[in-house]
Protein backbone atom coordinates (compact mmCIF):
# COMPACT_ATOMS: atom_id res chain seq x y z
CA UNK A 1 0.00 0.00 0.00
CA UNK A 2 1.47 3.23 -1.18
CA UNK A 3 1.67 6.25 1.26
CA UNK A 4 -0.27 8.52 0.06
CA UNK A 5 -3.25 5.75 0.13
CA UNK A 6 -2.44 5.35 4.17
CA UNK A 7 -2.51 8.97 4.62
CA UNK A 8 -5.85 8.97 2.48
CA UNK A 9 -7.42 6.56 5.02
CA UNK A 10 -6.10 8.43 8.04
CA UNK A 11 -7.49 11.58 6.56
CA UNK A 12 -4.23 13.21 7.06
CA UNK A 13 -1.67 14.78 4.60
CA UNK A 14 1.64 12.37 3.12
CA UNK A 15 3.79 14.35 5.37
CA UNK A 16 2.37 14.15 8.39
CA UNK A 17 2.55 10.17 8.07
CA UNK A 18 5.50 10.14 7.09
CA UNK A 19 6.55 12.00 10.41
CA UNK A 20 4.55 10.04 12.23
CA UNK A 21 6.10 6.95 10.55
CA UNK A 22 10.01 8.56 11.16
CA UNK A 23 9.24 9.10 14.92
CA UNK A 24 9.02 13.06 14.35
CA UNK A 25 5.59 13.14 15.29
CA UNK A 26 3.39 11.33 17.05
CA UNK A 27 0.04 9.59 16.43
CA UNK A 28 -3.15 10.13 18.01
CA UNK A 29 -4.67 8.31 20.05
CA UNK A 30 -7.68 8.63 17.84
CA UNK A 31 -5.59 7.32 15.13
CA UNK A 32 -4.39 4.09 16.20
CA UNK A 33 -7.71 1.56 15.79
CA UNK A 34 -7.32 3.43 12.28
CA UNK A 35 -3.77 2.23 11.58
CA UNK A 36 -4.65 -1.17 13.53
CA UNK A 37 -7.71 -1.53 10.43
CA UNK A 38 -5.39 -0.53 7.98
CA UNK A 39 -2.58 -2.80 8.70
CA UNK A 40 -4.71 -5.41 9.80
CA UNK A 41 -2.91 -5.26 13.50
CA UNK A 42 -4.26 -5.81 16.39
CA UNK A 43 -5.98 -2.79 18.14
CA UNK A 44 -5.53 -3.57 21.40
CA UNK A 45 -1.82 -4.65 20.80
CA UNK A 46 -1.39 -1.24 18.59
CA UNK A 47 -3.35 0.67 21.71
CA UNK A 48 -1.07 -0.71 24.40
CA UNK A 49 2.30 0.45 22.57
CA UNK A 50 1.15 3.89 22.45
CA UNK A 51 0.29 4.46 25.74
CA UNK A 52 3.13 3.03 26.66
CA UNK A 53 5.06 5.04 23.99
CA UNK A 54 3.05 8.02 26.10
CA UNK A 55 4.31 6.84 29.55
CA UNK A 56 7.65 6.40 28.12
CA UNK A 57 7.63 9.75 27.05
CA UNK A 58 6.74 11.22 30.28
CA UNK A 59 9.32 9.10 32.73
CA UNK A 60 12.16 8.48 30.17
CA UNK A 61 14.31 11.66 32.51
CA UNK A 62 13.12 10.94 35.63
CA UNK A 63 15.69 8.90 38.16
CA UNK A 64 12.65 7.67 39.82
CA UNK A 65 10.44 6.44 36.93
CA UNK A 66 10.35 2.41 37.59
CA UNK A 67 9.02 3.03 41.12
CA UNK A 68 6.79 5.59 39.63
CA UNK A 69 5.53 3.42 36.95
CA UNK A 70 5.05 0.36 40.01
CA UNK A 71 2.77 2.54 42.34
CA UNK A 72 0.81 3.58 39.52
CA UNK A 73 0.71 0.06 38.14
CA UNK A 74 -0.52 -0.70 41.88
CA UNK A 75 -2.79 2.62 41.86
CA UNK A 76 -4.69 0.85 38.63
CA UNK A 77 -4.79 -2.10 39.87
CA UNK A 78 -6.78 -0.49 42.59
CA UNK A 79 -9.09 1.32 40.97
CA UNK A 80 -10.11 -1.80 38.81
CA UNK A 81 -10.81 -3.90 41.67
CA UNK A 82 -12.76 -1.19 42.93
CA UNK A 83 -14.85 -0.92 39.75
CA UNK A 84 -15.50 -4.59 40.11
Amino acid sequence: MLQRQVAGQLEMDTPMLSKIERGERKAKKEQVPLFAKILKADKEELLTLWLADQITEIVQDEALALKAMQVAEDEVKYQLTKKR
